[in-house]
């Protein structure tokens, strides 16, 4: 991308994020509204707990869950980038050697 089309972007990004500024208004907040009840805030650890340890765990258990029952064949898994592993070769049958 040249100068003048990351100069395009950054004004494009900062006007549109100045107009979403503005066209927010903070101060309504403060006013209550018909039938507003809010309840009770979280505390600190309550928030962590809902927002970073819950998420985090349930990745942990979805990635665990993934490589615990893989199933893939080991012939299919790429070990470095460009190769394949080997595949194991099947011993021959005494009756193919016969005949």
């Amino acid at each position: 991308m040249d100068k003048k089309n990351a100069l395009r972007a950054g004004a494009l990004a900062a006007g549109t994020t100045l107009m979403m500024l503005l066209m927010s208004s903070p101060a309504l907040a403060l006013t209550r509204d018909d039938g507003d009840d809010p309840g009770t805030g979280l505390s600190v650890i309550e928030t962590l707990g809902y927002y970073v340890l819950a998420p985090l765990a349930l990745f942990a258990i979805i990635a665990g869950l993934v490589v615990a029952l893989d199933r893939s064949k080991p012939e299919h898994r790429v070990l470095t980038p460009g190769t394949k592993a080997k595949a194991k070769s099947k011993p021959k049958a005494k009756a193919a050697a016969k005949a």
